[in-house]
């Protein structure tokens, strides 16, 4: 005869999930620990440059503490070092963070909580812990999300704090080859979506040849932004391939 009660079975379960719980944290952190060393030193990167842009002590931190997103914060450095003004810089890094609503999105079903701490909850989607928290059919690992940006948060700010107080001179980043950090950023992001679709390479082609055609005209940060609405070609489904839109479909559909 099973003698077990209900209060007992009912703390064994919330035990049961708190054990899950602290897994999926422990192991978001493991995978965070990775992540966060190689941001570390690309956050010294980006607050000894902005330092030498001269952004002083205090707004690259608060940068960092605020944005923390490499690729924008990127984006915002180099249209004002390339002359484009805080609007074209705001703009610019408004829509390489634009990727976070979709992704956003497709963990919100994964949250707890009332809005406030959905919005709370939220803040940890960065694209590391995004990755590392799917776990397939459109669910997410809500704590190794946590643990993962748990880690790369603070890492993040403490680079960009180092990288302001050292402060670097201009030579030892060249010598070095720090300068070509930015760039080499973001064609790392560029080469990964050129092998999504055929949109993907057609917008980045057309990207390119708006940015060289306006670089003779406006700012570098200005034909940064410009080169930006090549973007748009995304909205139009004939430029992706059948094969991709069909895989897209059947998978939107599994999960």
């Amino acid at each position: 005869m099973d003698r077990t009660t209900p209060h007992a079975t009912g703390h064994a379960a919330r035990q049961a999930a708190g054990d899950s719980r602290r897994r999926g944290f422990v192991a978001g952190v493991k995978v965070g620990v990775g992540l966060a060393a190689a941001g570390f030193v690309l956050a010294v990167t980006f607050g000894a440059f902005a330092r030498a842009e001269g952004w002083g002590i205090l707004a690259p931190i608060v940068c960092s503490l605020v944005v923390f997103s490499g690729s924008a914060q990127f984006a915002l450095a180099t249209a004002l070092a390339g002359g484009g003004g805080v609007a074209t810089a705001v703009v610019a890094a408004a829509l390489i963070n634009g990727r976070f609503i979709p992704m956003g999105v497709a963990v919100a079903k994964d949250l707890r909580g009332g809005r406030i701490r959905r919005a709370l909850e939220g803040q940890a989607v960065v694209d590391g812990s995004w990755v590392a928290a799917h776990l397939g059919g459109g669910r997410f690992d809500r704590y190794k999300l946590f643990g993962a940006t748990a880690v790369q948060w603070p890492a993040w700010v403490a680079g960009t704090a180092l990288g302001v107080v050292v402060a670097p001179p201009e030579s030892l980043v060249e010598t070095l080859g720090l300068d070509v950090v930015f760039p080499a950023f973001f064609l790392l992001l560029l080469l990964d979506e050129l092998r999504g679709s055929r949109a993907a390479r057609a917008a980045a082609a057309l990207g390119a040849c708006i940015a060289a055609a306006l670089v003779f005209w406006v700012p570098a940060g200005l034909a940064l932004l410009g080169a930006g609405a090549a973007a748009l070609l995304g909205l139009r489904n004939g430029l992706v391939p059948r094969a991709t839109a069909a895989r897209d479909a059947e998978e939107g559909g599994g999960s």
